[in-house]
């Protein structure tokens, strides 16, 4: 609550107008001296305007009010203190840079003002040899991106999704990058829905595995359902998958379908591509829940199938050994008067009666699957 204080403090509603001087920034407590930013530019017509030594957001930010253009400043996984000079610089909402600053949000669209907050959440796909019950499947990250008239700050937390070779091939395109922040936002939401589908066909591929794996025939020594621990696990982070997936739905099709001030109208087109994508991931992630549960269920009825045979065996055997153990309990009542005792052929008929009705028992339950 501290930290919110003090943010909303800093926060200067002055700072958000065009006209608005920025020599008032605190250039001692100048977050650019921390290793939370990443790079910080400036672009004009399109095209990184080159700086004299160390530039840092605030001098970005005096090159555009004096030369027109816009700021992108990255950083990467900032403190309080380190983000709060930038929120000052940019006049950010607290509550926008709260989420920022400690991450874990649920991707999602706010708006502020005059700047945009978008969350998206990364999605890297985790090479393993072999998919066990324990295997990470995906890793999460977080993309964070400020998005205002002039400027574009993005946070990143977590050790994939960088931006850097976004950056290197937008500046490859300055047609494109002249249309203002709004076109960096455009390409950060394609480049993570990029990463969605690139991740969607590598799990894919292990649900497949899983697949073949159950319906196969088990190797020696090896049970049917033991893949139950693998299935329960790839479920789990395809729900990880899942959860990065399905609440970005809505915000692309806000900036697609919604004017916005801050979304150039040539810009919101492209917008549509990216949420038409992302639908087809979020079918695709939907599918692959619903077919993880019919392959649990599976797999389940597998090794219930596999249990019912065991104990149809079980019993098969056991109503063949009850034969002898009946007759020899006859026999073994010890009364006085029992013919068959002092019989010549007694001992040989007994033996015969028992093999043969354990013969015919046998039989039967063989030719009836149960052996």
């Amino acid at each position: 609550m501290s930290m919110i204080r003090d943010l909303r403090a800093a926060v200067r509603p002055s700072l958000r107008k065009s006209n608005a001087p920025y020599n008032s920034y605190d250039t001692t407590r100048d977050p650019s001296a921390s290793s939370a930013v990443v790079d910080c530019a400036v672009y004009r017509d399109g095209r990184r305007q080159k700086a004299d030594g160390c530039q840092t957001p605030h001098e970005a930010m005096l090159r555009v009010r004096e030369h027109g253009g816009f700021a992108w400043i990255g950083l990467h996984e900032p403190t309080e203190e380190e983000f709060a000079g930038i929120a000052r610089e940019f006049g950010l909402h607290p509550l926008a840079v709260e989420d920022a600053v400690h991450a874990h949000q649920r991707p999602k669209l706010e708006r502020y003002d005059d700047t945009l907050f978008t969350v998206f959440k990364t999605i890297h796909y985790v090479e393993h040899a072999e998919l066990t019950a324990t295997s990470e499947v995906v890793e999460t990250g977080e993309v964070m991106c400020f998005t205002g008239r002039d400027f574009v700050i993005t946070v990143r937390h977590g050790g994939q999704g960088s931006l850097r070779a976004l950056r290197h091939r937008l500046q490859e395109d300055p047609e494109l990058l002249a249309k203002g922040p709004s076109a960096v936002l455009h390409s950060i939401a394609d480049h993570v829905v990029d990463g969605y589908i690139a991740v969607a066909e590598a799990v894919q591929d292990d649900i497949d595995e899983v697949e073949i794996g159950v319906f196969s025939t088990p190797a020696k020594g090896s049970p049917r359902g033991s893949d139950a621990g693998r299935i329960y696990q790839l479920k789990r982070e395809v729900l990880e998958f899942k959860r990065a997936v399905s609440p970005l739905l809505r915000p692309m099709q806000l900036l697609s379908e919604r004017p916005m001030r801050l979304i150039d109208p040539d810009i919101q087109k492209y917008f549509r591509d990216v949420a038409d994508h992302l639908a087809r991931v979020q079918e695709e992630v939907i599918g692959f829940d619903e077919l993880l549960n019919s392959i649990l269920q599976a797999n389940l009825a597998q090794a219930t199938v596999t249990q019912n045979e065991d104990m149809r065996k079980i019993t098969s055997w056991a109503a063949i050994i009850a034969v002898p153990t009946m007759i020899c309990g006859v026999y073994g009542m010890n009364f006085d008067h029992m013919p068959e005792l002092q019989w010549t052929y007694g001992y040989p008929m007994v033996m015969g009666v028992i093999g043969v009705v354990c013969f015919s028992i046998h039989r039967t339950l063989k030719r009836n699957g149960w052996l």
